[in-house]
């Protein structure tokens, strides 16, 4: 066990767990990278809900959406650490370990507070249906992104987290790789979008676009793209973006850091002590207190969603109380 506020502990354990010898690529940091977009991903700013207080994935409400699919990977490999701070809140813990994540794959280093707080029951949590359809097109991403209030030039620069790991087809229905080295986070995503030639992949899954990367064999694995990636290169406002990126490496660094900081702050409140609260609004007092480590292994079928108001999400024991009121 450590002492409360150790993050720099925290820090340390998460990079521990990345050598995931046996899963994808052998690094379990694209993942977790995912689960803090996810995780933050859900926010709207005109109903002002969603985003990464909370750690919503907990309760089935969220954790079920299909477009989580996954993501209990990225959770279970969190659990050992969560195992030796058990003070630290899920909110906290997946959005820092998506930082981590980032620059110890050799991206940038991206700008982290603590204090989020994780909700005791699943009466916060926002509808399914926020998170990008990777089957559509540029009028979509905005629809998502802007949602979030984010613009064309934010759009490209976070998607430029798919410089790492891979689609599952037994998860999202897409397959492959989007860069030749999956763990290493770089410019590669732009350049080889607008350096190969992209074609329909001819099989049953869902569309997709896939090229050889350069110098491959016939037999060795295609590179993917998905049509949310080919619409980068094809809508004139975002295009620009793309190119810029894809010739220099240090701006899109400084950007991508910017705007994935900007990510993981969506739908946090801190009060004057950095303590997040439920809302904007002064009704909920925010307290730290972690709710109760989870199953240390994945769970395959959920059973139903709790009742709203009872601790408890799949595979789990009830949670604590974290937000006091303030009469």
């Amino acid at each position: 066990m450590s002492q409360p506020g150790d993050f720099e502990g925290v820090r340390k354990d998460i990079i521990a767990i990345l050598k995931q010898k046996g899963y994808d690529d052998g690094s379990a940091g694209p993942v977790l990278v995912r689960l803090a977009w996810h995780a933050s991903g859900t926010y709207c700013k005109e109903s002002d809900t969603g985003g990464s207080n909370g750690a919503g994935m907990r309760y089935e409400a969220e954790g079920g959406d299909p477009a989580n699919a996954g993501l209990q990977h990225a959770r279970v490999f969190l659990e050992p650490v969560k195992d030796k701070h058990k003070w630290i809140t899920y909110a906290d813990l997946w959005t820092l370990a998506g930082v981590v994540a980032i620059k110890a794959m050799g991206g940038p280093d991206i700008q982290w507070k603590p204090g989020r707080t994780d909700f005791a029951d699943d009466s916060r949590l926002p509808p399914r249906g926020r998170l990008p359809d990777a089957s559509q097109a540029s009028d979509h991403l905005r629809h998502i992104f802007y949602r979030m209030g984010f613009n064309d030039q934010e759009i490209v620069a976070l998607s430029g987290a798919h410089n790492l790991g891979r689609c599952h087809v037994d998860r999202s229905g897409f397959e492959g790789p989007w860069v030749n080295n999956p763990t290493r986070f770089s410019n590669q995503y732009y350049k080889l979008l607008l350096k190969l030639k992209w074609k329909p992949k001819k099989w049953d899954g869902n569309f997709q676009y896939v090229a050889k990367p350069p110098g491959a064999d016939e037999e060795d694995e295609d590179l993917m793209m998905l049509p949310t990636d080919y619409a980068l290169i094809q809508d004139e406002a975002f295009r620009p973006w793309v190119e810029r990126y894809a010739e220099d490496q240090d701006l899109f660094f400084s950007d991508f850091a910017k705007v994935f900081a900007k990510l993981i702050e969506l739908g946090v409140y801190r009060d004057e002590d950095g303590i997040a609260r439920a809302d904007k609004m002064k009704a909920f007092k925010g307290s730290y207190d972690s709710a109760p480590q989870k199953s240390p292994i994945p769970e395959g079928k959920r059973p139903p969603p709790p009742e709203v108001g009872r601790g408890g999400g799949h595979g789990s024991r009830p949670q604590a109380v974290h937000l006091r009121a303030r009469l």
